[in-house]
């Protein structure tokens, strides 16, 4: 056995660490933390919901302010620029290879590219970026080897358009020359007749065959188009000077070669034929240069401005619907699991057959019938809110039958608290969090459903909303392949919006768990 070592220890060793000493409770050092203080602090831990939360602000804050920095309204609508790329003039000019209204030529022939140069050349906006390759074609004609060359051209879109060719009003034409007189912008061009163009054809010859292309101001050889030169290998204007087929006098300004007696209109019965440089008429009826941060859809209209509103009606919609459904469901859980028994489960029973109704049949019918009587909004309104609400009932049921057997709730009933107060002053509060979280959550579906249904033509929303999300990506869908950003940014937005929420809302649902409840420092 071993010796006890601790014997024979002196008692004066032992003495009263606080003898005299006054013991209290010590106060804290820190200041409380709530329920909420506790709940953000563990919400901030979670740094993918964080980021989320960042990007729902942002995506929130394009919906408000994009329509109101934008130059366009959802109901401007340009019937030549559309589904045109990005383009920002003062950005395309810098050649960085950005919002330059670029789009790619492939197999551009060299007739077809001296036409392009020819748009350049008489209107000073070439509309020829960079020849990105060059092919070369080898052939035999007639015993003879020949060589053909073919090109994949990067082009601006907004200056290939060159001249277009319009009928206006006299006074229409009197104040273009006014807006040239006093910008110095040249929007009105000669006037050319085919015989002009043409004049290696025969006398007599039938035209009618030959291109009837606005943007052909030069002589031409033959009927496809190639351009006549001169001894310097320039091209021979073709503009009209007969003064008989012209209204009134030309008093503005002239393109630089004008030696005073070219026509800049045809007279109609009571209106004018003109050339016109679509750009600078476009900067003429709008007050400023095409400018599209996001290009434009198959109507025309500006695709940021319209991003915007359709988000607007989106975001709004989806918090409406989900407002309704909050309070629905949680008046009809709160009854279903504060009196239990046999009216449970009599309201239970609604509930599932009324679940069991296809949300897509639902809203069909709605639309073809309700839609008539009260609106679409106010439809398809309805076929959200008609089962919307049921999984938030469940919600609040299973947090009543948890919370209503707690002490604070039978000290209430004791001291005769009634039913309403009980439910909806000490009960519901508790469930908040869980409830809340779960609404969040509901915002997204409300969105995805809502952008389904109007891409997949069930819905129309565009005469309440102006347009919408799943308009504009349904519009982008059926020229995906020749404009990709009228598909690109609707999709793109509505992705981060959806994953942006699911990630915020399960950060506030982790972050209202009361079993985390203090375990972040």
């Amino acid at each position: 056995m071993e010796k006890n070592t601790n014997e024979h220890i002196a008692p004066d060793m032992f003495e009263f660490a606080q003898k005299d000493a006054f013991l209290h409770d010590e106060k804290f050092k820190t200041k409380a933390r709530g329920y909420f203080a506790d709940a953000l602090l563990r919400f901030k831990k979670n740094k993918s919901s964080v980021v989320a939360a960042w990007i729902i602000g942002f995506l929130i804050l394009f919906a408000i302010f994009a329509p109101i920095i934008s130059n366009y309204s959802v109901n401007d609508k340009d019937v030549v620029y559309t589904n045109y790329p990005p383009y920002i003039p003062s950005i395309a000019k810098k050649n960085i290879g950005m919002f330059d209204g670029s789009y790619t030529l492939n197999s551009q022939s060299e007739m077809q590219l001296a036409s392009l140069r020819a748009i350049g050349e008489e209107t000073g906006m070439d509309p020829v970026i960079k020849i990105l390759e060059t092919f070369e074609t080898h052939s035999k004609y007639r015993g003879q080897d020949r060589v053909s060359y073919s090109y994949r051209v990067k082009v601006n879109s907004y200056f290939m358009e060159g001249i277009r060719t319009l009928v206006l009003s006299y006074e229409e034409y009197e104040r273009i020359q006014q807006f040239q007189n006093e910008t110095g912008i040249q929007v009105l061009y000669p006037m050319v007749e085919k015989t002009d163009i043409y004049v290696k054809a025969k006398e007599g010859a039938d035209l009618s065959g030959a291109a009837d292309n606005p943007n052909i101001w030069y002589q031409c050889e033959d009927l496809k188009g190639n351009a006549l030169l001169d001894a310097d290998g320039n091209r021979i204007p073709a503009y009209s000077t007969n003064q008989a087929k012209t209204y009134g006098e030309y008093h503005s300004q002239r393109i630089p070669s004008d030696p005073g007696n070219y026509i800049y209109n045809f007279v109609k019965s009571g209106s004018v034929q003109v050339r016109i440089c679509y750009y600078n008429y476009y900067t003429y009826k709008n007050g400023h240069e095409p400018s599209y941060i996001m290009g434009t859809d198959t109507m025309g209209r500006d695709l940021f401005c319209s991003i915007g509103m359709g988000a607007r009606f989106s975001l709004v919609f989806a918090l409406i619907v989900s407002a309704i459904n909050l309070t629905i469901g949680a008046i009809y859980g709160a009854i279903q699991g504060y009196y239990g028994g046999a009216i449970d489960m009599v309201l239970d029973r609604i509930a599932d057959v009324l679940s069991g109704v296809p949300f897509i049949v639902v809203t069909t019918l709605f639309q073809l019938h309700l839609a008539q009587k009260v609106g679409t909004v106010p439809s398809f309104l309805f076929a959200f809110v008609l089962t919307g609400w049921i999984g938030m009932a469940a919600l609040t049921r299973k947090q009543f039958y948890r919370f209503k057997g707690q002490e604070y709730v039978l000290a209430a009933k004791t001291l005769g608290a009634s039913d309403k107060r009980l439910m909806f002053k000490h009960i519901f509060p508790n469930s908040l969090g869980t409830i809340i979280t779960s609404c969040v959550l509901v915002i997204p579906g409300v969105i995805s459903s809502e952008t389904s249904l109007v891409y997949l033509g069930i819905v129309n929303l565009s005469d309440f909303a102006g347009t919408s999300i799943g308009e504009l990506m349904s519009q982008g869908q059926a020229a995906m392949t020749t404009s990709p950003h009228a598909m690109l940014f609707p999709s793109l937005f509505v992705s981060l919006l959806l994953i942006s929420f699911n990630l915020f809302g399960n950060g506030l649902r982790d972050a209202f768990n009361p079993s985390t409840r203090g375990t972040e420092g």
